[in-house]
């Protein structure tokens, strides 16, 4: 079974055919282009495992392509290894800050950049279990996987919307989690007029989960809370 897709973004042809041979060796899938647009045309057409992005690039560069990645439902979630010969602490910094989930400086070890890669896919794999692991929470039964909601055994029919939002707040009971929070893991929306829809998805779902809307709790002036069962 082919191992995971990597598409490589930098503009070096001797730096794209290093990682290529690097990573095609250990049985990876890998496609490399030269700049910023090339690399969201061909994230239109298929969205891989994981990106290497190097920052220095012609036209668009890496941190506004990183930017626009997060910004994306579709891609905010992507794996990003930046590697660049931008090694102050502060461009580490900043790349990390825009959503990188590591940096590598140039010139790098092929086997470095290897393990860090199959680093980074793990975490990410751990990520996906633990986000479709069922929940069982009193009365409430939540199945991400079949996108599937029993309360007191019933199934209740909920949006796509109101489905993560009930998720988002039940994957951390007790925590109380603001508007914006409860967004950004609904939408990877990060834009400021965000209250009035969170408090209509809100409403609607208390209104479907009959007895069960107990276990949402708003906290005034921050946002909502799901309960634990006492």
């Amino acid at each position: 079974m082919p191992l995971e897709s990597i598409l490589v973004v930098d503009d070096e042809e001797e730096i794209q055919q290093l990682i290529d041979y690097t990573l095609s060796k250990e049985g990876y899938r890998v496609q490399c282009v030269g700049s910023g647009e090339a690399a969201l045309a061909e994230l239109r057409r298929e969205t891989p495992d994981l990106i290497i992005l190097d920052l220095m690039l012609p036209g668009m560069d890496g941190l506004e392509v990183c930017r626009r990645l997060r910004r994306e439902p579709e891609t905010s979630q992507l794996p990003i290894v930046i590697l660049s010969a931008k090694g102050e602490e502060s461009d580490i910094v900043v790349g990390l800050e825009l959503g990188a989930d590591d940096y590598i400086t140039k010139p790098f070890s092929p086997r470095v950049l290897l393990a860090r890669i199959r680093a980074v896919l793990r975490r990410k794999q751990a990520e996906i279990a633990e986000e479709t692991a069922p929940l069982r929470i009193g009365e409430l039964e939540i199945d991400p996987a079949r996108h599937r909601v029993l309360a007191a055994g019933k199934p209740v029919r909920l949006t796509l919307t109101e489905f993560r939002v009930l998720h988002a707040l039940a994957r951390r009971p007790g925590w109380v989690l603001t508007r914006q929070q409860i967004a950004a893991a609904v939408h990877g929306d990060e834009e400021p007029e965000v209250d009035r829809a969170i408090d209509v998805q809100i409403v609607a779902l208390r209104k479907k989960l009959g007895s069960a809307a107990r276990y949402i709790e708003t906290v005034r002036g921050i946002g909502y809370r799901f309960k634990e069962p006492g």
